[in-house]
């Protein structure tokens, strides 16, 4: 079993509550009253910025795509490289679901 250093019961309230989401207007809705717009703006750009490292594009190109820093670009790309694989286990699950539809 994986033990996050995230861990704490704050956390695991929040994990908790992710969880039980039950559909994507659900998840929407709990989005737009836990997050700002800029933070839901920010996460959405590092999900497309890891889908496009995975995708082997250019730092220069992703730049160029999403308008995002470097330095956003660098952070997610370690994330992806030495993190707790978290960005794979999500791209995988979102590639296996657009094949089926």
């Amino acid at each position: 079993m994986y033990d996050s250093r995230l861990k704490n019961p704050q956390t695991d309230l929040l994990v908790q509550a992710l969880l039980s989401l039950k559909d994507e207007e659900e998840c929407y809705r709990f989005m737009e009253d836990l997050l700002t717009m800029r933070e839901i703006r920010d996460l959405s750009q590092r999900l497309e910025v890891a889908v496009l490292l995975r995708d082997k594009v250019t730092y220069n190109e992703i730049v160029e795509k999403t308008g995002v820093s470097t330095a956003t670009i660098g952070r997610v790309n370690r994330a992806l490289s030495y993190g707790a694989g978290g960005y794979e286990a999500i791209l995988k699950k979102v590639t296996e679901g657009k094949k089926h539809d």
